[in-house]
């Protein structure tokens, strides 16, 4: 590591510790020439698969278009930022744990909604109505009925039943 202050190319570390809940090192550095300090940070660099679209084209993995498509169900619904970036983290470990070069859009469509299913039902359904292309009131009633056993168990457990 170059030093800063003088440019030296010798320096040494000092400290180390984990930072951003363990997903950086932080290190204490001093140059052997000039005697400054410094502080670095050492992150991982993390390879996503490319995804495959349904019409054949390949693109990169986007965080911030993972992010807006999880957004955009929940707005108005009573789930935090911190959540939903939990979630994307969540997917993002799901895809890297693939362990595949290049992922289907399908595949990140279906991680995205069993996501969105165990946190919050409307917001499930709003991905699903754009995701699975709803034409009509059916396809939106066939879904619901999908999801309606778990909502009346819950109420019935509400109930006393």
């Amino acid at each position: 590591m170059h030093c800063p202050f003088c440019s030296a190319i010798d320096t040494k570390v000092i400290d180390s510790r984990l930072a951003a809940e363990g997903s950086q090192v932080r290190r204490r550095r001093q140059c052997t020439e000039c005697g400054e300090r410094f502080t670095t940070f050492e992150v991982m660099e993390v390879v996503m698969p490319r995804i495959i679209k349904n019409n054949g084209r390949r693109e990169p993995y986007d965080y911030n278009k993972l992010r807006r498509s999880m957004a955009l169900p929940l707005q108005k619904r009573p789930i935090s930022i911190d959540e939903i970036d939990a979630i994307v983290h969540r997917i993002e470990q799901r895809l890297r744990q693939t362990g595949e070069r290049e992922v289907s859009s399908k595949m990140l469509g279906e991680i995205v909604m069993s996501e969105l299913k165990a946190i919050d039902d409307v917001a499930y359904v709003r991905f699903a109505s754009v995701y699975r292309d709803f034409q009509d009131i059916e396809a939106f009633a066939n879904e619901l009925a999908n999801i309606r056993p778990k909502s009346d168990s819950v109420e019935k457990t509400k109930n006393g039943e």
